[in-house]
């Protein structure tokens, strides 16, 4: 594990930690570092993972999971956060199940070339995440018609809208506490052997 502030291991968790802790296991049953760096107020943990599931894991969510994931792995470009980019683009690789594609994708977000490999609604929303990322006091209306122009109704931008809000925040916490995956297993979804 390793942030620039202190962070409580498993071994020293104990009371609300260990709840928390316990509570934000991922499904290899780890505590990722984006999570115990609240540990020292495990409070702010509590939130942090609702609104993470809330917004990247919940059923209910139209849009795929893997193009979820695409939106935080290029919110996280943007933001230049590697450990959030390292972490949701191997999700990307994973839910794709295509190494030729993720890597087209990839580039295609690397080298801000999204019509590369995107079109259509998929394009305008990751443009106007690009936008709410880099430009928010610039959103107007113009940009919704745009998006409703190409295909997307107001949920799916909302689904866009929470992811990229979500990973602006992290990337922010992650980034400004100098967090790094070190001890962290890369990615949310369990790999079968």
């Amino acid at each position: 594990m390793s942030a620039w502030i202190r962070m409580i291991s498993d071994a020293e968790a104990e009371g609300t930690v260990q709840e928390m802790f316990d509570l934000v296991r991922t499904p290899h049953g780890t505590v990722d570092n984006v999570m115990r760096v609240h540990s020292l107020r495990p409070h702010t943990m509590q939130g942090h993972v609702s609104l993470y599931r809330s917004v990247l894991h919940n059923p209910d969510n139209t849009l795929p999971f893997w193009f979820l994931e695409v939106v935080a792995s290029y919110t996280s470009i943007l933001n230049r956060c590697s450990y959030s980019l390292t972490h949701h683009f191997t999700n990307v690789r994973r839910l794709l199940g295509d190494e030729t594609r993720a890597d087209a994708i990839y580039a295609a977000l690397e080298s801000d070339r999204l019509e590369a490999e995107f079109a259509g609604k998929e394009l305008a929303l990751l443009r106007y995440a690009g936008k709410l990322t880099v430009a928010v006091g610039e959103m107007a209306s113009g940009d919704y018609a745009a998006l409703r122009a190409a295909g997307c109704d107001d949920g799916e931008i909302l689904e866009v809208n929470q992811v990229c809000a979500y990973f602006n925040y992290s990337n922010r916490l992650l980034n400004g506490l100098g967090v790094t995956t070190q001890g962290d297993v890369i990615g949310y979804y369990k790999v079968d052997d």
